[in-house]
């Protein structure tokens, strides 16, 4: 332990260790995030690119928490969501139970042979959902911190070999496993097409697979990493019952918590705090995260920063220490947390003590969403246009100018309902988002006027400040509701997918929708990307809203070079919207070209303007 303490304290030293030129000062984000369009994966359920690599009991199995029947398999690619193998029946337990057990064989090299389709997509930044070794579909419970995990590389047979032959507590003991080689692979394959990669992490707690909190759990008092997690009470030998308690993220018992120290504020929940994480505990961390920046040592073979998350959990002290490792290793590397819910479903944290420069670069910006749903979307908390300019003002303006830029204006995620079904609901956002809490939750294909609202309102995404981003699937037509039901595998154009019960896992006559890949949206989607990235004012213009009666919404982007005006009717018959001047105009969404101060639309439509002369 000593030796591996000595080793990262020139990990953590804060002098420059590698030879790169410093293109961003400390205190900014990079200006590539600026101009991000980030598509966001969800590896187990992207694309299965290697069968002979799929997931097996051994390697799913958590002893006492999770452990999968004797005739487990993978479920079919193109199943019904809603249907159940013979496996699953016979659990006898609720679906919200017996769908955590599966898992469809999503992998890297789906991942590898996907990306001429986002490159053809447009997008060009990627975030990487947790791909860490973890016995789960989702990888936030690490049973490694410093792998790939296996079943998403081509040999999980060798790789446990590799990894049981390591000192997991010594970095020089490390190895690169076939998982781990085959990631370093898509991030040069990414760099080639001239994207950037983000890995996704969660340091405030492991698995209970994890090597320490297994060697806690083997040797109790004894264990060198008795320390790392928040232990209750040890277990005495001396007494028939185990007295082992710990306290486990959010009450989870399968996901242990990291022991917080030197905490000097009040700590509560959705609030920030001063405080650290265990200095064994954190060094390992920053051992890995050099691992993934700087592979070998090289930056050019590294990932182009990190999602942190449940970022609100671990103290302030911690995430500034962790930015200089992280920046001294690669100056331009872009840093995001995830800062939630400060009460939810009613209050969204304050992102500004994450953002002034030395913590983040950015959040997970779902303070832009909410807002913005409530005005394109039919729901029972309704805003008018006044109220969404109100509210987006208020969101930014706790933020320094060049953070705004920087933000990633997440819509939908892996933890969020699908767009479509969030639009299709009139619920509050996140509450009851699931026909679990409400059995009147809409959980079928949306009706055409939903496809509409949300096509308007990814005009407001492309067109606004801060960095798009896609939860994989959007642009293909998914819909589906909260965690789990955002999680379905993606329909690939070609698959012949059976056909997805409409009334979901509810008892009674059953009805159903067909699931097939919607080009229409794909082609919506490639139209917004292809005008973002073809007017930079889009990514670093100044907002000006200009018109905002009623449901009537209009606003400016402007630079000192070009000028976009954004218009949207969401009132219930057409509307006359007045320009600023009179010149010809192009729209960028029909290609229309007219001469005038005024233009008329129709209800539920949208114009993006661009003068021509």
């Amino acid at each position: 332990m000593k030796n591996f303490i000595s080793t990262l304290i020139v990990v953590i030293s804060f002098q420059p260790i590698f030879a790169q030129k410093i293109s961003t000062p400390f205190s900014q984000p990079p200006a590539w995030s600026k101009t991000a369009i980030w598509y966001q994966i969800f590896i187990e359920r992207f694309s299965n690119g290697d069968t002979k690599n799929d997931p097996t009991p051994a390697n799913i199995t958590v002893p006492t928490q999770m452990e999968p029947p004797a005739d487990w398999s993978v479920t079919p690619w193109t199943q019904n969501w809603y249907g159940q193998q013979a496996w699953e029946k016979k659990m006898n337990k609720p679906f919200n139970e017996t769908i955590q057990y599966r898992r469809y064989g999503g992998d890297l090299q789906g991942v590898l042979n996907k990306l001429d389709y986002l490159q053809q997509l447009g997008v060009n930044a990627l975030f990487i959902n947790p791909i860490n070794d973890a016995p789960s579909l989702h990888k936030y419970d690490a049973r490694n911190y410093h792998h790939i995990d296996v079943n998403f590389g081509p040999d999980p047979v060798g790789d446990n070999k590799i990894i049981a032959s390591e000192n997991p507590a010594d970095p020089a003991t490390w190895k690169w496993t076939a998982a781990d080689k085959l990631f370093l692979n898509l991030v040069q394959e990414v760099h080639k097409r001239k994207m950037k990669i983000i890995m996704d992490y969660s340091w405030n707690h492991t698995g209970i697979m994890f090597w320490a909190w297994q060697d806690i759990v083997k040797n109790q008092q004894k264990s060198l990493y008795k320390d790392w997690y928040n232990i209750i009470a040890f277990d005495d030998p001396a007494t028939p019952q185990n007295e082992f308690a710990y306290k486990g993220w959010a009450g989870n018992q399968s996901l242990p918590e990291l022991k917080k120290v030197n905490i000097t504020t009040d700590r509560v929940t959705g609030n920030p705090y001063e405080g650290d994480i265990n200095e064994g505990a954190k060094q390992h961390q920053f051992a890995v995260t050099k691992r993934w920046l700087a592979p070998d040592g090289d930056v050019g073979k590294g990932v182009d920063g990190y999602r942190l998350d449940v970022a609100d959990e671990i103290g302030l002290g911690f995430w500034r220490d962790f930015r200089k490792h992280v920046k001294n290793i690669n100056p331009d590397a872009y840093l995001m947390g995830e800062i939630w819910w400060q009460k939810w479903p009613d209050k969204m944290m304050d992102p500004a003590p994450y953002t002034q420069g030395d913590i983040f670069d950015a959040v997970m910006f779902y303070h832009a969403y909410k807002p913005a749903r409530y005005f394109f979307a039919q729901s029972d908390y309704s805003i008018d246009a006044k109220a969404l300019e109100d509210s987006l003002n208020f969101q930014w303006n706790r933020l320094l100018p060049d953070n705004r830029y920087a933000m990633m204006n997440v819509s939908s995620t892996h933890d969020s309902p699908r767009l479509l079904s969030d639009f299709y609901n009139p619920n509050k956002y996140k509450f009851k988002a699931t026909p679990n809490d409400d059995s009147q939750y809409k959980t079928g294909k949306p009706d055409a006027e939903t496809y509409q609202r949300v096509r308007l309102y990814l005009v407001h995404l492309f067109t606004n400040i801060g960095a798009p981003q896609i939860f994989n699937g959007e642009e293909m037509g998914m819909w589906g509701a909260d965690d789990p039901h955002c999680r379905k595998p993606l329909m690939w154009p070609g698959f012949l997918f059976e056909s997805e019960t409409r009334n979901n896992y509810q008892a009674g006559e059953k009805s159903f929708d067909t699931i097939a890949f919607n080009q229409q949206q794909f082609n919506w989607y490639k139209k917004l990307i292809s005008i973002r990235k073809a007017n930079p004012v889009l990514s670093n213009g100044n907002i000006e809203f200009i018109i905002t009666e009623g449901k009537k919404l209009g606003y400016k982007r402007k630079n000192n070079a070009n000028e976009i005006i954004v218009l949207f009717n969401l009132e219930k018959d057409k509307q006359v919207f007045l320009l600023p001047l009179k010149a010809t105009y192009k729209d960028l969404l029909t290609n229309k070209i007219f001469t005038g101060n005024s233009i008329l639309l129709s209800t539920l439509s949208a114009a993006v303007l661009k003068k021509i002369n």
